[in-house]
């Protein structure tokens, strides 16, 4: 999975995925390197999320993100490849990663 992070203050032209050139352009990378997108979507900001947590039998329910942070996770991609190269190599090219944060992180085999 790569989780995408990005600064939301920084508004510099977020990026529209339907369409976008530097979006088409990471899709035909994939592709062509015979990397499967399998998922993917963009989150609202952190500001509308809500937090919850259960305590010793008790709910408790904050608005905003969990941590407060310059960075927040602005969506991921679902990807499925050989190894770990090719996920980083596919991080690498992806738009954000230009500016933000992408992260590579491996997902539980059933």
């Amino acid at each position: 999975m790569l989780i995408i992070c990005d600064d939301e203050s920084d508004r510099r032209g977020p990026l529209e995925l339907v369409g976008d050139p530097r979006h088409v352009a990471w899709i035909d990378y994939l592709d062509g390197r015979g990397i499967t997108l399998l998922d993917g979507v963009r989150l609202r900001p952190s500001t509308d999320s809500t937090t919850v947590r259960a305590r010793n039998g008790e709910i408790l329910i904050s608005d905003g993100p969990f941590v407060e942070a310059k960075e927040q996770i602005g969506g991921f991609a679902l990807i499925e490849c050989a190894n770990l190269d090719d996920a980083i190599e596919a991080a690498a090219r992806h738009p954000f990663a230009a500016h933000g944060v992408v992260e590579v992180r491996p997902v539980w085999d059933e």
